[in-house]
């Protein structure tokens, strides 16, 4: 009698999994969470915010949760990472291998108990020895060390991973040849994966959408830069020209110029985004994701989290490469503005409109407005660089191109409201590339897909019309950036291709071969 009733119990519980599996895979929409996280210095500390974020009651509903970018172990010791093939649980590794940290097995547990697909973000470490086709010179320990993003499935089984290619700065190594990382869930989605500064790159991030991929997880530490790199502005415009699911989790300290992170559900915009400008929050921040189905899109409510009293320590793009003009804007006038500007072979039409806001404190400190365009390649040093032809109205403080590109600290310091912006571009063909919507307001967060209008067309096949415009009887004020970012991951002047002497004759400041 015994037998038969554990008999009956386990084909039971074994078919209500397999039904529950099932219904998961018929939904439209899978659940998703992405965690705001401020780091401390202490491991032990950022450990235990992440296993009470897993199991907190604001996360008891999703299916998947993203954590940022170097916010666990960034000052603690690295650990290996099983190789997803290998499908290790590290929860149910024999506790006298010391194989992985502490930390890793824990978190493999966090995810086991709560039955959720988990991504985190850490310092790995590999044998050099491990990959004896990679002859470059190894650390006196015998260790590689990577930025990695590992995915422990429901069962806490490490079923992904993906190491950083385009390192910012950071003192890891990049592997031997570029990773393109997917994992499938059983809710029916097929997931791709990257981090941070990857976002701006053709490899990994473009070539996933190139290959069919429509969603996305993004752990993040971004440092925002005005008026076209700040964080949810990049990841909206990103989700957007992709028309794909992006789940962008970031790193939360302000004082430090890190924030940013949502969810996004391609041409409709954001589901959730927050862009915090105080001390940092650790939280999770939960929406509602619709399965892809191609061009067809479920609107949802928009929610979003914004603060207006800045202590956000920003960077500032190269602006002093742009070509522009001010916009002679007056107080208390109304005004337009029509322009065609130039820059090498790049020409953007500009046509504005603005009626005038009161300024009821005679206030001195408010944004002056210019209109740029940008070609060349991007002038950071030390780093991985696209070529970029970029048009767009932006702000300054003053009356230099020296004082655009920051933010104002008075609360009281926008004149005009625009009630018609456009911009038109004619961009040459390339192998690789992506225009996006590029827009940024006075409390960081950018506008939504139904304040715009944005169309792209190939009318031959080397140029390719792009327009983007305010929608008409929509009007913006506290407005930062109105832009359209041109990203050409290959150009005549191609990143990482041909001799030294080629790449040096393009302006590139650290070529490959």
């Amino acid at each position: 009698m015994a037998k038969n009733y554990w008999g009956f119990f386990l084909l039971s519980l074994t078919l209500g999994l397999m039904f529950g599996l099932s219904q998961q895979s018929r939904r439209d929409y899978y659940t998703a969470g992405v965690v705001e996280f401020k780091p401390s210095n202490l491991l032990s500390d950022n450990l235990a915010a992440y296993v009470e974020i897993i199991q907190s009651r604001n996360a008891s509903l999703t299916d998947i949760i993203v954590f940022p970018e170097s916010t666990l172990n960034d000052m603690g010791p690295t650990t290996f990472v099983p190789k997803p093939e290998d499908q290790i649980n590290p929860c149910l590794s024999d506790p006298n291998l010391t194989l992985y940290e502490e930390f890793l097995v824990t978190l493999s547990c966090a995810a086991r108990n709560a039955s959720k697909y988990i991504v985190i973000n850490l310092t790995e470490k590999q044998k050099c020895e491990d990959v004896p086709e990679d002859t470059r010179p190894c650390a006196s320990n015998g260790l590689n060390v990577f930025n990695t993003n590992v995915v422990f499935d429901r069962e806490g089984v490490v079923v992904s991973r993906y190491r950083k290619v385009h390192l910012y700065g950071e003192p890891k190594n990049s592997t031997y040849l570029p990773e393109l990382s997917t994992f499938e869930t059983d809710f029916g989605v097929t997931f791709g994966h990257f981090i941070c500064f990857d976002i701006l790159f053709y490899t990994p991030a473009h070539q996933l959408v190139d290959q069919g991929v429509t969603d996305f997880v993004y752990p993040a530490m971004w440092f925002s830069q005005l008026p076209f790199l700040t964080a949810v502005q990049i990841q909206l415009g990103w989700a957007y020209a992709n028309d794909v699911n992006l789940l962008a989790a970031g790193a939360s300290d302000p004082t430090l110029g890190a924030s940013g992170s949502g969810i996004y559900q391609g041409r409709s915009g954001s589901l959730k985004s927050v862009m915090r400008q105080d001390s940092g929050e650790r939280t999770i921040y939960v929406a509602r994701v619709p399965k892809y189905q191609g061009k067809r899109r479920i609107k949802r409510d928009l929610a979003r989290q914004v603060a207006t009293n800045s202590s956000y320590n920003i960077k500032r793009d190269y602006l002093e490469n742009f070509t522009t003009e001010e916009l002679q804007i007056e107080a208390g006038k109304s005004g337009n503005f029509s322009k065609i500007l130039c820059h090498g072979g790049l020409c953007c039409h500009f046509d504005a409109a603005w009626r005038a806001l009161e300024n009821p404190a005679g206030n001195s400190s408010y944004y002056r407005y210019r209109v740029g365009l940008f070609e060349g390649w991007r002038n950071e040093k030390r780093l991985d660089v696209n070529y970029i032809r970029n048009c767009g109205l932006f702000t300054c403080s003053g009356d230099s191109i020296d004082d655009c590109g920051q933010l104002l600290p008075d609360a009281q310091h926008s004149l005009v409201t625009f009630t018609q912006l456009e911009i038109r571009v004619n961009y040459p063909h390339s192998r690789e590339f992506l225009f996006f919507p590029d827009t940024l307001l006075d409390n960081l967060m950018p506008l939504e897909p139904k304040q715009f209008e944005w169309a792209q067309q190939q009318p031959s096949g080397d140029t390719h019309q792009v327009r983007f415009a305010l929608r008409e009887a929509q009007e913006v004020s506290h407005l930062l950036t109105f832009a359209i970012y041109g990203n050409y991951y290959y150009n005549d002047c191609t990143y990482g291709v041909g001799t030294v002497e080629e790449q040096l004759a393009c302006g590139y400041h650290n070529p490959k071969i």
